[in-house]
């Protein structure tokens, strides 16, 4: 399934938030957004996740979603978002029962994105116990678990250490070599952008509109930490955003 965003404007209170965003989100792809604080980013993922509706334009979604998918578009976000008091399967088996799929089969909807996410030997520990990089696995496992088109990714990871991430990253690589999904993930991190982005959409400072659409051409599963030719791309997007970046924060301190 493909997401077409087309002329999309918003503004909150009097203040125009977006303006004419137009974007297309290939089945497959990872779209990463980046852009300087306050200039939509959330918001456009909210639109798209119908959680929110724009004042103008339109979100469409063409093509019929995968086979079996119980939730096309699903959240994920930097909090987590686990019940303390479920264990790792638990928290995974609480959006299949809003489907009633309970027994056998979310037995083996759970063993399958539990291994899918390296967490088959946590199956029956609490959140307390996990770090924040297991945290953020298990809720990417709920995602996966209910199938669906497209996953948006609200800062998943920054939340976590440097040393974290870059696992989390890792991880997220092989999940999408190995099964590709389509998601649109939005970071304030240039490296996380690049290394997981097969587009990388550069919004600008408010009212944010899209300044550029940056293909990443490596392939993903070839992508490293520290890696030359990635380097190269976080340039790129920083200096599409540096001057937009300073006029924001400009801008935020006399609101």
């Amino acid at each position: 399934m493909d997401i077409r965003l087309e002329g999309i404007g918003h503004s909150y209170n009097g203040f125009e938030v977006m303006r004419d965003i137009t974007l297309d989100i290939a089945n497959g792809q990872i779209v990463c957004i980046v852009g300087p604080s306050g200039c939509g980013k959330s918001t456009l993922l909210r639109f798209i996740g119908g959680l929110e509706r724009p004042e103008k334009g339109k979100v469409l979604q063409i093509g019929e979603p995968p086979e079996g998918s119980l939730n096309p578009l699903t959240f994920i976000f930097q909090d987590f978002a686990l019940l303390p008091w479920r264990s790792v399967s638990g928290n995974i088996s609480l959006v299949l029962e809003d489907h009633g799929i309970r027994g056998a089969e979310a037995k083996t909807i759970i063993e399958d994105v539990l291994k899918r996410t390296k967490l088959a030997d946590f199956a029956k520990a609490l959140p307390k116990q996990l770090s924040g990089g297991m945290k953020q696995r298990v809720a990417i496992a709920r995602a996966l678990a209910v199938n669906p088109a497209v996953m948006l990714m609200d800062e998943p990871l920054s939340a976590l250490d440097s040393q974290t991430r870059e696992l989390l990253m890792d991880d997220l690589v092989g999940l999408w070599t190995r099964k590709p999904f389509t998601a649109v993930y939005v970071t304030h991190n240039l490296a996380e952008a690049v290394r997981l982005g097969h587009k990388v959409v550069v919004l600008s400072r408010r009212p944010g509109q899209i300044r550029e659409v940056v293909s990443i051409e490596k392939p993903l599963e070839d992508r490293q930490f520290a890696d030359p030719d990635l380097d190269r791309y976080q340039k790129q997007l920083w200096q599409l955003m540096r001057d937009e970046a300073r006029a924001a924060d400009a801008e935020l301190l006399n609101v």
